[in-house]
């Protein structure tokens, strides 16, 4: 399914559908983050399940770049509606990254979303993501040696088919393609992937819900076909994770989440130091979640990731540490 395809299907999605009735949500939040490494908060903080996992692929002499305190606001805007084929409800999701004391690194995403029910048991959900102009750090040019910025710009779209298939099973399959873009000077970077994999959800019992997914990936990038650059990102990724989702309380939650990813480069360029090579992620996550009111949440999260790339001794860590806050309208 190509952007243009995923793009048609939500118009003659809407187009088609006679709405009988329809209601509006608006649900504003902020987090503010503690991270330690401001290069790789991007990736950490957007590697789960329902997010981005494979970032764009980061030299470790990107990284350790010092701490920050990082302002993330978001603001989803949502409509539902009934019509002779099921209910549809339509979301657009806006997100910002603000540096404190790194403010080249602050950037944007807009998500749009389009979940369609055909019965109680069954639906599709199309998903268009964008994060445009995003920094990565200075890197070396491959043909100069200069140091550059290097940038880089996302266009994701995917499609999951949800089944339930009892009161306590439910199973999707995912499948996403899309492209990363970089400036001129990493231009041999620029890739396009796609990804499947299926994921399940068990309700172990009354408030306890246990999440398992996997993602198998391909990315292929132009330096492949460039050997002059010596720069081929291409790639087979797996990916694993599993999470669970307990109500404590009525109004207290908790989220727990281990994320297993390897990337296998798939670079035969002589002189690559891809080339043979392999990356490891290993993350684990937290967060708690308190509901003051129907309409007001407090959250607080904990994050901590390792990556290391074979060819390298160094193994590299982040830690991200927040408070935040959510209102429903």
């Amino acid at each position: 399914m190509s952007l243009r395809l995923f793009g048609l299907a939500v118009v003659l999605l809407l187009a088609s559908a006679a709405p009988v009735m329809a209601d509006w949500s608006v649900t504003a939040g902020g987090n503010l983050f503690y991270t330690d490494d401001v290069a790789l908060f991007s990736a950490t903080r957007r590697l789960n399940l329902h997010g981005d996992p494979t970032q764009p692929a980061l030299d470790t002499s990107l990284t350790g770049k010092g701490s920050d305190m990082v302002f993330e606001p978001d603001l989803l805007v949502s409509k539902s509606f009934t019509s002779s084929w099921g209910k549809t409800a339509l979301s657009v999701k806006a997100q910002g990254f603000i540096f404190t004391i790194n403010p080249r690194f602050n950037q944007a995403s807009v998500g749009l979303e389009a979940l369609h029910a055909f019965t109680p048991d069954t639906a599709i959900r199309l998903r268009y993501y964008t994060a445009p102009d995003q920094l990565l750090g200075e890197n070396e040019d491959r043909l100069t040696g200069t140091p550059t910025e290097e940038r880089v710009t996302s266009h994701i779209g995917s499609l999951r088919f949800e089944q339930r298939l009892s009161e306590n099973w439910e199973v999707r399959l995912l499948g996403r393609v899309g492209v990363r873009l970089y400036n001129e000077a990493f231009s041999e970077r620029d890739t396009t992937f796609w990804t499947i994999g299926p994921h399940l959800a068990w309700r172990v019992m009354d408030g306890v819900k246990l999440i398992l997914g996997y993602h198998y990936e391909r990315g292929l990038a132009d330096g492949r076909s460039q050997p002059q650059y010596k720069d081929d990102v291409s790639y087979i990724n797996n990916y694993v994770t599993a999470g669970v989702e307990a109500e404590l309380t009525r109004r207290l939650s908790l989220e727990v989440g281990m994320h297993f990813e390897r990337n296998d480069w798939t670079s035969t360029v002589a002189g690559d130091e891809r080339n043979g090579a392999h990356e490891t992620i290993v993350q684990g996550e937290m967060m708690l979640r308190y509901m003051l009111t129907e309409q007001l949440g407090l959250t607080a999260g904990f994050q901590r990731g390792h990556r290391n790339q074979s060819f390298e001794q160094e193994v590299v860590y982040n830690t991200n540490v927040s408070v935040g806050a959510t209102y429903r309208f």
